[in-house]
């Protein structure tokens, strides 16, 4: 919210920014609108809510302020108040009916905003108004998860008190418990077993839904997921997710300090083993914690489990030491070649782990494992290929490609006096032109023409060097290749194996002077390859300086070009909310009620996948007809309804005044009024009632919308 105000705002915004109810009231009594809606579909009480104002609150809701308005993430003034974790402004939403169970675009209730969020007391004061603690959000998550993932020990207590269910499993078919245990969690992590134990029926306790698992002291910590997935596991994967941090490979801001969670993980993972996590627990593909540990190179994780018998045994015959010697992980595989015997096991192929290092390339490990005395002459049992002959194979680049790839003219000028083949290719068919063309050394590239590098080579996915310099943005590297394609009175080569050209690949990628450089030759006017045309490409991406050259030097006739399934650059730019890129095609007189071959319309895809700009602009400006029916007779009414897309539903609605057309009906003759009412879509329902939606007409199955509403179900005589 505070990034909103930092342009000139309404009198009001700035009172209530201001705290100055005084100067709200002031305003208020002057007519100010109480309800305006910002760029973002936020209200002066989502203002008052995020700052935790309840004296505003007050005011604006006894002033009209819709209490329940949603922003375009759907977010209620009751989200927003939860969040800023403050009672007060809670209750005085509560006093108003504000909706406990709103949701926003993720299906969370300001009780999951509470619980992520460590807002106990406001937790409090909604959990009596809710029906139901255990409401599962997109990802399949309840508030209880979302409280075990921050670690909020209080929250915990408090939803368990309340009747949280401690078994539920989300979308990846974990506990809360496991989400405790993967962020290292401890508190969390103890009282949920110590609830779990008391909980659960003895023969329960044994067993998860994948199976039996071994416990001797009621809910074992080697407790598994749906999946197989245990704890232990669980916290094995979170330290390779730290490591990958602190090598730069993930950025979160979120994580200030990565050695404090990295040590809280292990101090888990310690806890768990203490409790008598089994690490050689296997999930259902057989892999066991140690596998983990070694697949993603955690060594720590590793030394902590180290005396487990599981490091030597597998039922797979894929052993620890092979994926770390695959994945190149060889601070990982020093550990465990100390507690191995045999470095030499083998997969089912007969592959060794010196084997699998050597294939992939993988020097250190190579290294380790044949300093520990890991053979070199065992073949596999299939190809009869030694450990040598894997490493020679993992060479698919010659001296000229590397140099040309970290720009070394010189080397490049070297070799080539040498008699390298500038024509070589490695595995993916890729030449050094190929690498110079992505990399941009214009320099490389010269010399590699001068010694006649051919333009047309394509690499395995058809592109040749102009496709990928045009899709890098190198336009010195695209203007040598064009200058040499000229000189050799040859026509490049067009279309890559998908259809598309380098101009496609320009436009998609945004690159400017690339699609001017590219308009230069007469080759390019020609629409030929993938219908997905180039303007397609431009404002899918939003790049409305690529798709303005391409009209302008095109003509405007190709802001109607269609792709194979009928759909023309306005329905692009209306299904990714692109303003910009629709405001220009609009200009350029695209037709604006064009359709496709399902029949919808560019307003149609907008209301379908929620993108009220795009809606916003096609109803309000280009006046685009509400009346046009899909191959299932549905309107765009219908689909921003069907789709939950509430705000898309309401800019269409204060459109519409015809009450033929609120009540129209698709297919399987359902009004719009059915289809907002089974999803819930409660102002919606009210807007349609207000403009004469009839409660009274019934859909295929004689179903009217209040049976709509409940699935079907009508109540019993």
């Amino acid at each position: 919210l505070t990034v909103l105000f930092l342009s000139p705002q309404p009198s009001l915004l700035k009172a209530i920014f201001n705290v100055d109810p005084d100067e709200v009231r002031s305003l208020i009594f002057k007519k100010e609108d109480v309800n305006v809606q910002d760029n973002e579909k936020r209200t002066p009480l989502h203002a008052a809510a995020y700052l935790g104002d309840a004296e505003i609150i007050e005011l604006l809701i006894l002033s009209g302020a819709r209490v329940n308005a949603k922003d375009n993430k759907w977010l209620t003034p009751l989200h927003r108040a939860v969040a800023s974790c403050s009672e007060d402004a809670v209750q005085a939403l509560l006093k108003h009916s504000a909706d406990v169970n709103a949701r926003d675009k993720n299906w969370q209730t300001p009780l999951h905003v509470a619980a992520a969020n460590k807002a106990v007391r406001c937790a409090e004061a909604l959990v009596p108004q809710l029906s139901n603690v255990n409401v599962s959000d997109r990802a399949g998550r309840t508030a209880l998860h979302h409280a075990a993932f921050s670690g909020h020990l209080e929250m915990v207590k408090l939803l368990l008190s309340r009747g949280a269910n401690i078994n539920a499993f989300d979308k990846k078919d974990r506990r809360a418990i496991h989400w405790a245990a993967y962020m290292g969690k401890n508190g969390c992590a103890s009282l949920l077993r110590l609830c779990l134990f008391s909980v659960m029926p003895a023969h329960r306790r044994l067993t998860c839904r994948s199976g039996a698992v071994p416990a001797d002291r009621g809910a074992s910590v080697s407790q598994k997921e749906r999946s197989g997935f245990c704890w232990a596991g669980a916290v094995c994967v979170r330290l390779w997710l730290f490591s990958l941090r602190e090598r730069g490979l993930l950025c979160s801001p979120a994580f200030v300090s990565f050695g404090r969670f990295t040590t809280h993980a292990l101090s888990c993972l310690e806890y768990l083993l203490r409790n008598d996590a089994n690490p050689g627990i296997r999930d259902k593909q057989g892999y066991n914690a140690v596998h983990y540990a070694s697949a993603y190179g955690h060594r720590l994780c590793l030394e902590l489990v180290s005396p487990c018998p599981c490091l030597s045994h597998s039922f797979l015959h894929i052993y620890p030491l092979h994926l770390a010697a695959y994945h190149g992980h060889h601070p990982a595989l020093e550990v465990l070649v100390q507690s191995l015997l045999d470095l030499d096991v083998r997969t089912v192929q007969g592959h060794t782990p010196l084997d699998l290092a050597a294939f992939k390339g993988h020097v250190e490990c190579v290294d380790v494992l044949i300093t520990q005395g890991a053979s070199i002459l065992l073949k596999d049992y299939s190809q009869k290929r030694t450990p040598i002959h894997a490493a020679g194979k993992c060479i698919t680049v010659t001296p000229l490609m590397l140099a040309v790839l970290n720009g070394h003219t010189d080397c490049v000028y070297f070799l080539l006096s040498k008699g390298a083949s500038v024509e070589a290719k490695d595995k993916w068919g890729r030449t050094a032109l190929h690498r110079g063309a992505v990399t941009g050394h214009e320099a490389c590239v010269e010399a590699l023409l001068q010694h006649s590098a051919s333009l047309p080579v394509r690499d395995s996915r058809g592109r040749t060097a102009m496709h990928l310099a045009a899709a890098c943005g190198h336009i010195g590297v695209l203007g040598a290749l064009l200058q040499a394609a000229q000189s050799l009175n040859t026509v490049p080569v067009i279309m890559d194996n998908c259809g598309y050209t380098p101009l496609h690949w320009a436009c998609y990628n945004g690159h400017d002077t690339c699609v001017e450089a590219l308009l230069e030759q007469e080759v390019f006017h020609k629409m030929e390859g993938n219908s997905f045309s180039p303007l397609h490409c431009a404002v899918i991406s939003d790049n409305e300086g690529a798709a303005e050259l391409l009209i302008d030097t095109l003509g405007p006739a190709i802001v109607n070009a269609t792709d194979s399934k009928s759909r023309t650059p306005l329905h692009a730019a209306a299904y990714t909310d692109h303003v910009e890129c629709l405001q220009l095609l609009l200009g350029h007189n695209a037709q604006v009620n064009a359709i496709d071959a399902l029949g919808k319309t560019p307003l149609m895809m907008a209301a379908e996948n929620g993108q009220t700009n795009a809606v916003e602009v096609l109803v309000s400006r280009a006046k685009a007809d509400l009346t046009l029916q899909d191959a299932n007779k549905n309107s765009a009414l219908h689909l921003a309804c069907s789709k939950g897309h509430e705000t898309s539903a309401l800019l269409i609605l204060e459109k519409v005044s015809d009450r033929n057309l609120i009540n129209a009906t698709n297919a399987a003759l359902q009004t719009p009024l059915h289809v907002a009412a089974r999803n819930g879509l409660t102002v919606v329902v009210q807007e349609l009632l207000g403009k004469g939606a009839s409660v009274l007409a019934v859909d295929e199955n004689a179903l009217c919308p209040m049976y709509s509403r409940l699935n079907g179900k009508r109540p019993s005589a």
